[in-house]
């Protein structure tokens, strides 16, 4: 009897090479699995965001063979490949975003029908990625041009340098028109902003326009007024699209309190956008009006989120209080002429937006944390 029991618990404990070649059987047939099971949706998007990246750059370089001449050009400023590859990657980005969009909404079945506010929601975000290209582009461009004085792109490395900015452009961007989800969206608004309002900064023609206010930026009739002001429309957009889907799948018992949230967090977006739309050097009452009600609206979404939306973390919302503490000790100092309106503006913009992206990422924890019980 003891012999067949010491057999028993021989036979049932595998050797550890015995165990491994287990795993690796297991492991083998979750890939046949796979395989086979036609769970392939991720593996055919990388190869579509391949294959639009390749497309990018074939087209790319044929336009910049034309444009060029098979000649040399430097590297940043008018002429420039990379004045050409920032707005061909610009190009690039826009319509890839568009295709990404199409396909996505077309393998998924059963999908509801597009309406206005989806249509511009895609083309906001196509410019606002589009946008990301040029700029970052042009700035890579600038750091090139400071680190090669003087040094120009032969013929052939132009070409392919065209083309490889705007097939990485193009691959991203599809990336992200296909994996679009809150997070990313947020990232979006946050690089969007900063290089939007960045580029206006450097490329105002009056250097000492922070002596005024941070609107002053968009008084002008060039290039950096053009670019604040559609930066401001675009990010409002960005924010109206981010407050419908932000707030879709929020668990709360307090259905009106989601609709309150969603409402002012539309109205941010909407007095942003008008912002850009009435500069401030034309329509002075109408541009305030909008500045002051949104800062107003996010007073009150973030005195009343406790009681709209009660799961929301306490350290968010005691962040929120202490973000409108600065705010409000920021203008005081400028009441007192010790910070200027310009430093104001830009310090309670970033405190307001930066509040909405943590917002975004606490309310999708919040959802995960429901979601998962």
């Amino acid at each position: 009897m003891r012999s067949l029991r010491y057999s028993h618990a021989v036979t049932a404990t595998p050797s550890p090479e015995t165990a491994a070649a287990q795993a690796d059987t297991r492991r083998a047939h979750r890939i046949v699995v796979a395989e086979d099971s036609g769970s392939d949706h991720e593996r055919a998007l990388e190869s579509l965001s391949l294959g639009v990246g390749a497309v990018a750059f074939i087209g790319v370089a044929l336009v910049a063979l034309v444009v060029f001449r098979f000649e040399s050009a430097p590297i940043s400023g008018p002429g420039s490949v990379g004045q050409f590859s920032a707005i061909a990657s610009a190009a690039a980005g826009i319509l890839a975003f568009a295709a990404g969009r199409y396909v996505l909404h077309a393998r998924q079945s059963g999908a509801r029908r597009l309406g206005v506010l989806d249509y511009l929601d895609a083309g906001a975000l196509a410019f606002a990625h589009g946008i990301i290209a040029l700029l970052s582009w042009t700035l890579l461009a600038v750091i090139l041009e400071d680190a090669f004085i003087g040094a120009e792109v032969y013929a052939l490395p132009l070409l392919a340098l065209s083309g490889a900015a705007a097939s990485v452009t193009a691959y991203l961007v599809f990336y992200s028109a296909t994996h679009m989800d809150l997070s990313l969206l947020a990232l979006i608004l946050a690089v969007f902003l900063i290089e939007g309002v960045l580029a206006a900064m450097l490329t105002a023609s009056d250097p000492y326009w922070w002596r005024d206010n941070l609107s002053a930026l968009g008084m002008t009739n060039d290039l950096s007024a053009m670019t604040f002001n559609l930066t401001l429309i675009v990010a409002g957009f960005i924010v109206t699209t981010l407050a419908r889907y932000a707030t879709r799948g929020i668990p709360t018992s307090h259905a009106h309190g989601i609709r309150w949230v969603r409402l002012c967090l539309i109205l941010v977006g909407v007095f942003l956008a008008f912002v850009g739309v009435f500069p401030v050097n034309e329509f002075f009452f109408i541009h305030t009006a909008f500045a002051s009600g949104m800062a107003v609206v996010f007073g009150v979404l973030v005195i009343r989120l406790p009681a709209w939306i009660p799961g929301i973390p306490r350290p968010f919302v005691a962040l929120g209080w202490l973000f409108i503490a600065a705010i409000v000790v920021l203008a005081v100092f400028f009441v007192v002429r010790y910070y200027t309106l310009t430093a104001v503006e830009l310090v309670a913009g970033i405190l307001v937006f930066t509040w909405i992206i943590l917002f975004i990422r606490n309310a999708a924890a919040l959802e995960t944390d429901i979601n998962a019980t």
